[in-house]
């Protein structure tokens, strides 16, 4: 995969024509595999309690992991117990695994650590969802966020609800490897709820990320973003541009170091020609705690989503007391 592949996904360039056998070739398998569990050929597990999926169809970092946050706060703040399942990329464990804050992220995954710091309720990292969610209820959970599952059906669902990068949207409009999407475009007006980090389209939410402090990777230092000036900014996830563009936009002068998404950090990662301050983002920061170095910062950011999108989600479960309906995003 190439370091930076949106380069060539953003528009219909001579690699995206080069690669449209192998991009309409997935496109086909994508949709014969959903519509194999929509005709009952696959089986969908209902579960017990509400899930509800949260998940993009273009690869790459949207805001995902801040706005399962803001969901789960929505929820437990009206009355449920919610519980996250995700699968936890980058980690080791091939199991069902509890993930706690003081999980090694390289054994559950930076996300999934991540998520543990700070989610209202438990946080279960599994490559098997099902077995994931099962854990969550067992856990005593009355609803299921399933992080990044929404390609993942055989976790039955009763609300889906999708992410998307506002700038970037859906690219050249190509499946993998030629363009970003994981399915056609047209699975994203299919969804129950579709948010947008940015400017919004007709019928989506708008999302915003917020974040004005860099916190000390090691300690309990906190810092006001404005006061660093020059910083070494350091990103290892879908969308890093987006992270050091943030950076700039509060004043600071951002020398860059892009690495890919889950990149585990050693040392050397770090070693800049400068001795300015390191600024990263808070899932990267969860894999540098371990190097002891001083002066690495990280920025922790929240998302800011319209309320009036948790008094429907919320509107949307109570309304539907079939919750093991099987997967009724999944419409033709």
């Amino acid at each position: 995969m190439l370091s930076d592949p949106w380069r060539h996904w953003a528009t219909t360039g001579l690699w995206s024509r080069l690669l449209w056998p192998a991009s309409t070739l997935y496109c086909v398998v994508a949709v014969a595999r959903r519509r194999l569990y929509m005709a009952g050929a696959r089986t969908v597990h209902k579960l017990s309690v509400p899930v509800i999926v949260v998940g993009n169809v273009t690869v790459g970092g949207t805001g995902k992991t801040p706005f399962v946050l803001w969901l789960c706060a929505q929820l437990a703040a009206a009355g449920w117990r919610p519980g996250i399942v995700l699968r936890g990329y980058g980690g080791r464990n091939r199991g069902v695994l509890r993930v706690a804050a003081d999980s090694d992220p390289a054994y559950a995954g930076d996300e999934a650590v991540l998520l543990a710091r700070h989610a209202d309720g438990p946080v279960i990292a599994a490559r098997d969802r099902v077995a994931g969610a099962r854990a969550l209820i067992e856990a005593g959970c009355d609803v299921v966020v399933a992080d990044d599952g929404l390609q993942h059906y055989r976790l039955g669902r009763c609300l889906e609800i999708g992410i998307l990068d506002g700038a970037r949207r859906f690219g050249n409009g190509s499946c993998l490897p030629g363009g970003p999407l994981r399915e056609p475009s047209a699975r994203w007006d299919r969804l129950d709820f579709r948010v947008t980090q940015g400017r919004a389209a007709a019928g989506e939410w708008s999302m915003g990320l917020t974040g004005d402090k860099a916190c000390a990777v090691k300690g309990q230092a906190e810092v006001g973003l404005a006061e660093l000036r020059r910083v070494h900014a350091v990103a290892g996830i879908g969308h890093p541009q987006r992270f050091f563009r943030a950076l700039e936009g509060w004043g600071l002068q951002v020398i860059a170091h892009p690495f890919p998404d889950h990149h585990r950090y050693s040392a050397k990662d770090l070693r800049f020609d400068t001795d300015d301050p390191v600024v990263m983002t808070e899932k990267d920061a969860v894999k540098c705690e371990h190097l002891g170095r001083p002066g690495l910062w990280y920025v922790p950011v929240r998302a800011v989503v319209d309320e009036e999108l948790a008094r429907r989600v919320l509107a949307r479960l109570t309304a539907h007391p079939d919750i093991a309906k099987p997967v009724p995003g999944l419409r033709s």
